[in-house]
């Protein structure tokens, strides 16, 4: 006790550099703020500095940065102290992709025949459909909408079938008169190099839809839905069902109806590179179904096995296999120097090839002719923004940056993405010491940022063009997103637009929050190695975005 009110006789002093040693909390500027009102910040310094002492956060590592619209600064504790920013990142990705790639940017997927073509509709060749980074062909309903309140979401057997668009491209093809194909349906994903996952993402993550891996032929998110049903008698086999019902994965199941009430232990794994899903355990008579959202090993080649078993429901013959066809990385320089991280880059380009080799088929159909029998274009860049930051989707903001390296840098790879952002984020004002990103959506235990060039990227932005678009994709307190189920009472509710981020034993939140006197300011409050599975220090950063709002 008398180490806190000794902290706060200095801070009341206004020996500023001592309150900043005594706690590690700062009261940045002048207590006798601009607009004339006095106090505010040595209040709003002790409040936080009770809350950063509670028992369940003390040991905590904790860093915030709050300023106002014009940068000016409020408070800060280890605003300069290097965190992993998690989805926080996607703040970074999305802002580069508004700015350098243009909110009305789309992109085409193409279903191409190559090869000889004869009478009565008989193709000598292949069909490849050819992915461009398009991360929405799925069943996602776009634009995004906000759920209702108290209205409950619609089913997903109510909603557009997954698999929807390349639906459409079947039709496409049928209706050009072909009848066969002497060849292969192949999921051409070369517009990238097939980097699929990058560096320090956690392996037990690619079992998972949200550690899906990354390709130009993306489908459905890169993810399948398993729900495990129990049957009607303890003891009885449990039923198994897979959304899209493509037969790319073989299941090795062994799942048993447990005793009324007993949950669910039901275990998914699939060894790095296999096809096989393990599903094991049991769920409980007459409980909810076990759903889980499951990545897809290859996207390029599971979308050419869904094409496949398409043209042959509509009644084209396709004599070939389904395969993916990926542009492959020989060599690299490494990822430091070429993202600009560490030194110059040599700006020599890697050697690459394409797999798998060329076969005698596919230098026959390269020798005919090329036709583009379907089509699809994605939808505004804008509506994907909306998407990757409301819905916090990896794989989303993982083909942003892509997209980004593919327009501004030399190729679509993950370094030259990175490389964009860190040049467009230079450009805006941010120490090149306050940042480094190994990926665009913040599953990389490499990333690391600190609040203050959070908070300055976020300044930035709200002097841009495309902030008004940018802001309106950021969840909402109380309202929408992954904050849909935080700060859901007055005076928060829909006063704060921030993105989330939760990694391991990371967390952030960082935005834009209106204040009680209807002035709006900036923060970011980053964690680091919190204890697992607690949620205190969640609970503590929603109480200082609430200090912020009422000291402000």
């Amino acid at each position: 006790m008398a180490r806190l009110l000794g902290w706060i006789v200095v801070c009341l002093l206004g020996t500023q550099p001592l309150c900043a040693q005594t706690q590690g909390v700062g009261c940045d500027g002048p207590v006798v703020l601009k607009d004339g009102r006095s106090g505010a910040c040595t209040e709003l310094a002790q409040t936080i500095a009770g809350l950063l002492e509670e028992p369940a956060v003390a040991r905590d590592h904790w860093g915030i940065a709050v300023v106002g619209m014009d940068d000016a600064p409020i408070y800060s504790v280890n605003e300069g102290q290097l965190f992993q920013p998690a989805s926080n990142e996607k703040l970074f990705t999305t802002a580069a992709a508004m700015a350098l790639l243009g909110e009305k940017t789309t992109y085409q997927t193409k279903v191409l025949a190559r090869g000889v073509f004869a009478d009565g509709g008989k193709l000598t060749g292949h069909l490849v459909l050819v992915g461009n980074g398009d991360a929405n062909l799925s069943g996602r309903v776009l634009p995004y909408v906000a759920p209702v309140p108290g209205q409950k979401a619609a089913a997903a057997d109510e909603g557009p079938v997954p698999l929807r668009y390349l639906e459409e491209m079947a039709d496409q093809v049928a209706a050009t008169g072909l009848e066969s194909v002497e060849g292969d349906v192949i999921g051409d994903d070369t517009a990238f190099p097939w980097e699929p996952y990058a560096q320090d993402w956690v392996i037990d993550d690619a079992v998972w839809g949200y550690g899906a891996p990354v390709s130009a032929l993306s489908i459905n998110d890169n993810q399948i839905k398993v729900t495990v049903t129990p049957g009607d008698v303890v003891g009885a086999p449990a039923s198994v069902e897979i959304d899209p019902a493509v037969p790319y994965y073989t299941l090795d199941t062994v799942v048993t109806t447990g005793a009324v009430k007993s949950g669910s232990t039901v275990q998914m794994e699939r060894a790095p590179g296999s096809k096989v899903l393990r599903i094991y355990g049991t769920v409980g008579l007459r409980g909810q179904p076990d759903v889980e959202e499951i990545a897809i090993q290859d996207p390029a080649e599971y979308a050419a096995v869904a094409l496949k078993g398409m043209l042959e429901a509509r009644g084209i013959h396709v004599s070939g296999v389904a395969k993916a066809r990926h542009r492959v990385l020989l060599d690299a320089e490494s990822f430091g120097r070429e993202s600009g991280a560490v030194g110059e880059a040599t700006g020599v380009s890697p050697q690459q090839r394409i797999e798998p080799a060329d076969d005698a088929a596919f230098e026959v159909a390269m020798r005919g002719e090329e036709k583009t029998l379907a089509t699809h274009t994605s939808v505004e860049l804008l509506q994907d923004v909306v998407v990757t930051n409301k819905m916090s989707q990896n794989l989303h903001a993982e083909l942003l940056l892509r997209q980004l390296g593919a327009a501004r840098g030399r190729d679509g790879t993950i370094a030259q993405g990175a490389r964009v952002v860190r040049q467009f984020l230079l450009s805006a004002g941010i120490d090149k010491d306050d940042f480094v990103f190994f990926d665009g959506s913040g599953l990389s235990g490499h990333d690391l940022v600190t609040p203050r060039a959070t908070v300055r990227l976020l300044q930035y932005a709200a002097t841009q063009p495309w902030f008004a678009d940018w802001n309106s994709s950021l969840p909402v307190g109380g309202v929408d997103g992954s904050l849909e189920g935080r700060f859901m009472k007055a005076p928060l509710k829909g006063k704060v637009w921030a993105k989330t981020g939760t990694l391991g034993e990371a967390r952030a939140l960082s935005g834009y929050v209106e204040c009680a006197s209807g002035r709006t300011v900036i923060f970011s409050i980053m964690v680091g190695n919190h204890l697992p599975q607690t949620n205190a220090d969640r609970d503590v950063t929603n109480k200082i975005v609430a200090a912020i709002a009422a000291a402000n």
